[in-house]
């Protein structure tokens, strides 16, 4: 299982599967397999109505999101994000790499049916980012990684925000106090597995409060999709409310499954659609926004934005990293891929062409992101192995 937690084998297990969804749908048993995934496998007595397809977008995912709120929680109590100062610089950086992509987006767009779709382009794709910087960045010092993943941290949090409350239409306030109430209970129970709670130290067996919080994990899972939330917030709030050790374990335990399975099957569906047979000038607008967006926007967006952020945090920070660092980290933040391709089913629900094509927009625009960012990090590593740094000194976290 511990090769299933390799960056490097996650971002390429994520490519094979996209490029595999693409090619299949557009072979002759392409719209089969694509009626396949459309097909409905519904629980009418529950209220669940969702295409297989949906199920692994709206059900699996949120599995994927928990653990990404997990490492958000981790890095806000005892990481790299736990102080303003120390937030401050990545905090800046992700928000300029939001900033500059939506822009670019909205300026293709302006005056478009389309123009809902500006949150695609902003998202950044962790284990793909993590997994190129693995794979091509063997000597760049460990304060560039820290800044990714503490940038990608605040990025997802910020598509996590724009899926509550850009995505979601008259919420069931009901529904929505059942998932608070399962929710509450789910993170008051979690308390019982920490190392030093009476539960443990008289161990007692595991088991049931194990089964417990599955049953309440479901339960707030099924009230969050009954509200018209999407369902994968209820990932995120579990991983928040979760006793940090608990879900620390948890995390690790379910790591292998959403690397493994739950990521490339949605890469897979998600990839599934036919190349538009239309000459680049029919496209939409929205396509050219994903396109530029991803590796352009958020390149410049990230540069300007961290170097702004590191004259602010210097006093405060140390060393700030170095322009190289920062257009580095830049590229590899237009890697949008899983979340990107997660934004674009729901701005373009109702618009199945749109969406096909955004989602072509999306796997292009990360494939560039992927190319630019593989030469930037292999020419920056080479580099730093010419100075002889030794990594992990200094950096915009230093103190």
């Amino acid at each position: 299982m511990n090769v299933l937690r390799s960056e490097r084998f996650a971002a390429a297990l994520l490519l094979v599967a996209a490029v595999l969804g693409l090619a299949i749908a557009n072979l002759p048993f392409g719209s089969a397999v694509i009626d396949v995934m459309d097909a409905h496998l519904d629980l009418p007595w529950l209220g669940l109505d969702l295409s297989a397809g949906h199920w692994i977008s709206d059900g699996l995912l949120a599995i994927f999101f928990f653990i990404v709120a997990v490492e958000l929680k981790r890095e806000l109590v005892i990481g790299e994000l736990n102080s303003p100062s120390r937030a401050m610089l990545p905090a800046i950086a992700a928000l300029g790499g939001v900033i500059v992509p939506a822009a670019i987006f909205l300026a293709f767009t302006a005056g478009t049916p389309t123009v809902d779709g500006w949150p695609i382009p902003t998202a950044t794709d962790i284990a793909f980012a993590l997994g190129v910087l693995a794979v091509f960045g063997r000597f760049l010092p460990t304060r560039v990684r820290i800044f990714l993943l503490a940038l990608a941290v605040l990025d997802d949090l910020i598509a996590i925000l724009i899926i509550a409350f850009f995505f979601t239409n008259d919420a069931d306030l009901a529904a929505l106090g059942f998932a608070a109430i399962a929710i509450a209970l789910f993170g008051a129970v979690s308390r019982l597995m920490k190392p030093r709670s009476n539960w443990i130290l008289s161990r007692r067996a595991q088991w049931p409060i194990m089964l417990l919080l599955i049953v309440l994990a479901v339960l707030a899972w099924y009230f969050v999709y009954r509200s018209g939330v999407h369902a994968t917030i209820a990932g995120v709030a579990l991983g928040l409310v979760m006793a940090r050790r608990p879900a620390g374990r948890a995390a690790h335990a379910l790591e292998p499954w959403s690397n493994g399975v739950i990521l490339p099957l949605f890469a897979f569906t998600a990839a599934m659609v036919p190349v538009p047979q239309v000459s680049p000038s029919e496209l939409d607008p929205a396509f050219w926004g994903i396109l530029v967006g991803l590796p352009v926007g958020k390149i410049v967006g990230i540069t300007i934005a961290g170097a702004i952020g590191g004259l602010i945090a210097r006093p405060r920070t140390g060393t700030p990293l170095t322009l190289g660092d920062l257009v580095v980290v830049g590229a590899l933040g237009g890697i949008g891929f899983t979340v990107s391709l997660l934004m674009n089913e729901l701005a373009f629900a109702g618009l199945e062409g749109v969406a096909d094509e955004g989602t072509l927009a999306v796997l292009l625009g990360s494939g560039a992101a992927i190319v630019l960012s593989a030469i930037f990090v292999a020419v920056r590593s080479r580099q730093y192995r010419r100075r002889g740094e030794r990594a992990g000194t200094g950096g915009a976290f230093a103190h």
